[in-house]
């Protein structure tokens, strides 16, 4: 900013003239109140100026590649602030807080890479000015995918899934920016995992299932957070908002080679199946595993995961409940085993019939609870949302804010 630039003026209670001047990019310059009449006291020389205190007002963050990441500070050499505002063009308003002797005004949120800023500021004498920064670019960005969708219904099992694309090394600076938030103050824990991709992932679910009509929203307040030297910065925010659902609980007996869908406690569907051949990698996983989506007719390949070329099939009302592969499905070819064994490469298989009834009837975020002996270990908490395998006190232990 130009010490060239007009001056703004306005007129003082004891007709003095005054100025606040904010600094430009460099600093926010210095201003003075003048006076231009006589002082009556007789302690000025006739014709003479008595000068104001000093009300200079500074910023912290500087020139056109200030350091982002930092709070923005307004800072006042004396008096007292009155306003302060820090805009961003498009990307809004930084809100802050004047301090108690009304000196400074500090931002509630960092300052962002790569954004102008204008500052704005008012002394309680009513001068004022106004100076811009801006923050130097991120040489690498980090961004996320975020489950489940927006405006969505899911099921009482569905936890919010953040999936990074870079490493995350401040994971708590990262969880402090997620906010929560339900229609019925449910309460629920952050817990840091590795995703099945081997990408960093951070879920949030509560104590037990949730109640259905629970209204969730995250609002992951990211932009200006540094997730560390081999993730980047967040350039942006995110959220999200989903409803649940019905309280729909599928309960799959590897045992007994049977399935069963419980709504509100009460059941309403009982199936014959085969599930996973015991002893080996065919066996399926037990545990409680979340419905993840609901994919229709997909072609079927062995060898995607790693069982050679056993079979290469379209089938019809899929299911999937783990990355690793294991499905709910309609499988007629097993049709000798249904209630009877365990005969599949581990998905859970049944009549079309029986497919086509489970598919219209169960929805995305439904918990698949699991058990017996024929089954070849537990679903893995970043395998899926497996998240419900964990006691809640091992799964809050997973927050990096605990």
């Amino acid at each position: 900013m130009s010490s060239a630039r007009p001056r703004i003026r306005r007129s003082a209670p004891s007709g003095r003239r005054a100025r606040l001047a904010l600094t430009g990019p460099a600093a926010l310059l210095a201003a003075a109140l003048t006076a231009c009449a006589g002082d009556p006291s007789g302690s000025a020389e006739v014709g003479g100026d008595a000068k104001a205190p000093d009300t200079s007002v500074s910023v912290n963050l500087k020139g056109t590649a200030a350091a982002p990441g930092g709070p923005v500070k307004v800072m006042l050499a004396h008096g007292k602030l009155r306003t302060v505002s820090v805009t961003a063009g498009k990307d809004g308003a930084l809100t802050g807080k004047i301090s108690a002797d009304g000196r400074t005004w500090t931002s509630d949120r960092v300052a962002a890479p790569g954004t102008a800023y204008t500052v704005e500021a008012r002394d309680a004498d009513g001068g004022s000015d106004r100076a811009a920064f801006a923050t130097a670019e991120a040489e690498k960005v980090n961004k996320l995918s975020l489950a489940p969708g927006k405006n969505t219904t899911v099921g009482i099992a569905q936890p919010l899934s953040v999936v990074f694309d870079h490493p995350v090394k401040d994971k708590a600076a990262v969880e402090k920016a997620l906010k929560v938030s339900t229609s019925n103050d449910t309460e629920g824990s952050w817990g840091w995992l590795q995703d099945y991709s081997g990408k960093d992932r951070v879920d949030w679910r509560p104590e037990e299932y949730w109640k259905p009509g629970t209204k969730v929203t995250l609002d992951a307040q990211l932009n200006g957070v540094d997730t560390g030297a081999d993730g980047g910065w967040f350039v942006r925010d995110y959220s999200t908002t989903f409803t649940i659902g019905a309280a729909q609980v599928v309960k799959v007996d590897l045992d007994r080679s049977r399935l069963a869908l419980h709504r509100d406690g009460k059941q309403v569907l009982d199936i014959p199946m085969s599930a996973g051949t015991p002893g080996g990698e065919k066996a399926s996983w037990r545990g409680t595993a979340v419905l993840m989506s609901k994919e229709g007719t997909i072609n079927m390949r062995s060898e995607t995961v790693g069982l050679g070329d056993a079979y290469d099939k379209m089938v019809d009302y899929s299911m999937r409940l783990t990355w690793s592969g294991m499905y709910v499905h309609a499988a007629p070819w097993n049709a000798g085993y249904f209630g009877q064994a365990n005969r599949s490469s581990g998905c859970v298989g049944m009549s079309d019939a029986d497919a086509a009834a489970l598919y219209g009837q169960v929805r995305v975020g439904d918990p698949f609870e699991m058990t017996g002996a024929q089954a070849k270990g537990t679903v893995a908490e970043g395998n899926g949302y497996g998240a419900w395998n964990l006691s809640w006190e091992d799964w809050a232990a997973k927050s990096a804010l605990r």
